[in-house]
């Protein structure tokens, strides 16, 4: 019960004399905090029905790995460069999604590094770095096609940040990269910040493991057991939005 309940019950001359000043403040109060609420929900369903803000999703300088005209279809992927699950999505999903939807969905990735993965956010500053000069697509695939390389030591969780930053390096010089340029922008405020960002904003969707996708804003949750189901469900889910 409220303060203004309790008053109107021990006066019923204040209950009979209507409305007090207490009652009329909270009545405002409420009515604005409706009106916010129902702001920001309507916000929220720009991204697709029921699903994430576009903006939180995908900012202006995200990093497309496939972009289609209009953005009919939009997937976007939070990742872990050192996820052995994320690496094997990889390898039997995504890799084959951007090659067979190439120009036809937007693809979109964005940072999620864990903390139990020592090298997730030096791999995801090298991804960044190399982003600068244009070639972030180009360090992306060399991070998960030489995933063994730098993420593993034999069976466990690298945590060799030396022998990794001599293969990102290894990375950028194939990929025709200004070498001290890249030495710089992965040690750069700027980059770090870029990254932070999309953990706060993942986090702010409820991500908490890698690979998450969202889907038109919807975040898609496979129902089978293994990576074929889930690269058969995710695939049915995107013919079935670029038909509608």
């Amino acid at each position: 019960m409220s303060r203004t309940a309790r008053a109107n019950k021990r006066n019923p001359v204040t209950a009979r004399r209507g409305p007090s000043l207490n009652a009329v403040l909270t009545g405002v109060v409420v009515l604005v905090a409706v009106l916010v609420i129902g702001g920001v929900l309507v916000l929220d369903r720009s991204g697709g029905a029921g699903g994430a803000s576009s903006g939180t999703l995908v900012p202006p300088d995200a990093h497309t790995l496939s972009k289609a005209e209009g953005d009919q279809v939009t997937l976007v992927e939070f990742l872990d460069f050192q996820c052995p699950a994320c690496a094997s999505y990889y390898t039997g999903v995504t890799k084959k999604l951007e090659q067979d939807y190439r120009g036809r969905i937007t693809f979109v990735t964005r940072n999620f590094p864990l903390e139990g993965h020592p090298l997730a956010v030096p791999a995801a500053r090298a991804a960044e770095a190399a982003g600068k000069q244009g070639k972030y697509a180009e360090m992306y695939h060399a991070l998960y096609d030489n995933f063994d390389t730098w993420a593993t030591d034999g069976r466990s969780t690298s945590a060799d940040t030396a022998r990794a930053t001599a293969k990102f390096e290894e990375f950028a010089t194939a990929a025709g990269l200004d070498l001290e340029r890249f030495r710089a922008d992965s040690a750069s405020a700027e980059v770090q910040a870029v990254i932070d960002r999309d953990v706060a904003d993942g986090t702010a969707l409820g991500v908490d493991s890698t690979p998450t996708f969202f889907l038109d804003g919807e975040e898609f949750s496979a129902g089978g057991s293994t990576i074929a189901d889930a690269e058969r469900e995710l695939r049915a889910r995107i013919d079935a939005a670029l038909a509608g």
